[in-house]
């Protein structure tokens, strides 16, 4: 069945479709923005190809292609033909996970093998290997042709391989609905291996996976709800810090490799009948280092009042915090519990009684090179800002008992650092 055919909208498609979701306001509302973007495209397209005089696309594919490949392999080759290999090990849901990966530069392509990673998980968090492979190319493709448009001529010579049914290999009918959680991290076991064959390129670790949650909110059941409480499905999409670049700080509460932006407040609200009722930045949870990770951010989430809800969590570094690269620090690890002080875990489905909220502080990314490297000038700008603590500043990066009063009489006063 078609949308929309000749431009009008099949009716009985989206009662059927309103009929079988849990929020048919939004489906159909993003079903419309989706055609929207598409019927925009078609227009510049041919308003495109009419001012050019153009009848097909051919000639401009074939010259974007040819180019793209030519330009690619130009940077493999100039590479070191080395292999070498990278390991890391995440949370996973009720056991670790390796992922194990050599990298190898051979001429005209570069391999990435998962040959000693973990086998299938019986929880959704399987990777297929069409994304594993999504993630190991563009890890290596930003790193050494960042520029050069993504294209199947640019990606061809990044090649995977993984055996069938290994975590990063998940073939039907394994569980694969979460499977950002370990796709995310695919990068970071890349740069693990690549940092041996070019060092001083990539960045150290970050949060990875992103910081997701559903709050699953329905009338509480504990005692007799207000009339207007109702049911609600409320995702959200949240990020930890990014590892530390070579050169430049790690981004703060930014995701990578996934480019999702985090959710605004008013956004999440609008929602449904839930709350935020912190989210902020987390101090001195970026690994210190020459440059310093992003920071992680605090969140806690609780339901208007007459509700109860599941909390779905999706998050990962509780056990494993981003690691530091070339002298860098870790970054902090994730962590959950209700308001109450109650332990919650990282991943799965937890109830949360009426008038309860979670409080969650995502990780921050990992520090690179030698904090005792790291600018004086740098290290006061964060002090200032509270990015770190006077306590981070004096312990790990050394920082005066002098310097740190005149930080902090220089923000009494107002004063620009």
């Amino acid at each position: 069945m078609k949308f929309a055919d000749k431009g009008k909208v099949d009716e009985t498609l989206t009662r059927i479709i309103r009929g079988n979701v849990r929020e048919p306001d939004q489906l159909i509302g993003d079903i419309y923005a989706l055609a929207t973007c598409n019927e925009i495209g078609h227009r510049r397209l041919i308003d495109m190809m009419t001012e050019f005089s153009l009848t097909d696309l051919n000639g401009i594919a074939e010259f974007i292609l040819v180019n793209s490949r030519r330009a690619t392999l130009e940077r493999i080759a100039a590479l070191p033909q080395q292999s070498a290999t990278g390991e890391m090990k995440m949370d996973g849901f009720d056991r670790p996970i390796t992922l194990k990966v050599k990298v190898s530069v051979e001429g005209d392509r570069i391999v990435s093998d998962f040959t000693g990673s973990s086998g299938l998980d019986k929880k959704g968090i399987n990777c297929p290997l069409v994304y594993a492979k999504a993630y190991a190319c563009y890890a290596l493709k930003v790193a050494i042709a960042p520029e050069i448009p993504n294209n199947a001529a640019s990606l061809a010579p990044f090649e995977i391989e993984a055996p069938e049914n290994s975590i990063v290999n998940a073939l039907h009918p394994a569980p694969v609905a979460l499977r950002h959680i370990v796709g995310h991290f695919v990068p970071d076991a890349v740069y693990d291996a690549f940092d041996k064959i070019v060092p001083g390129l990539v960045p150290a670790e970050g949060a990875g996976c992103l910081c997701n949650f559903q709050v699953s909110l329905r009338p509480r059941t504990d005692a007799p709800a207000p009339e207007d409480a109702r049911r609600s499905e409320v995702l959200t999409f949240n990020s930890g810090g990014s590892g530390a670049r070579p050169e430049h700080d790690g981004l703060n509460a930014t995701a990578f490799p996934s480019g999702v932006m985090t959710m605004p407040i008013e956004a999440t609200e609008h929602a449904g009948p839930v709350i935020i009722w912190r989210k902020e930045l987390r101090p001195d949870s970026g690994g210190d280092g020459k440059t310093r990770g992003g920071l992680g951010q605090y969140m806690e989430v609780g339901a208007q009042e007459g509700h109860e809800f599941d909390i779905q969590a999706m998050f990962d570094r509780v056990e494993h915090p981003a690691r530091g690269r070339r002298g860098g620090g870790a970054g902090a690890p994730t962590t959950i519990a209700q308001d109450d002080g109650s332990a919650m875990n990282g991943k799965g489905k937890q109830f949360v009684a009426h008038g309860r909220r979670v409080v969650m502080a995502f990780p921050g990314g990992a520090g690179y090179g030698d904090p005792s490297e790291r600018s004086v000038e740098l290290v006061k700008r964060d002090l200032a800002r509270g990015y770190i603590s006077a306590e981070t500043a004096s312990k790990n990066y050394n920082l005066s008992a002098a310097d740190i009063a005149e930080v902090q009489a220089a923000v009494a006063r107002g004063d620009a650092l």
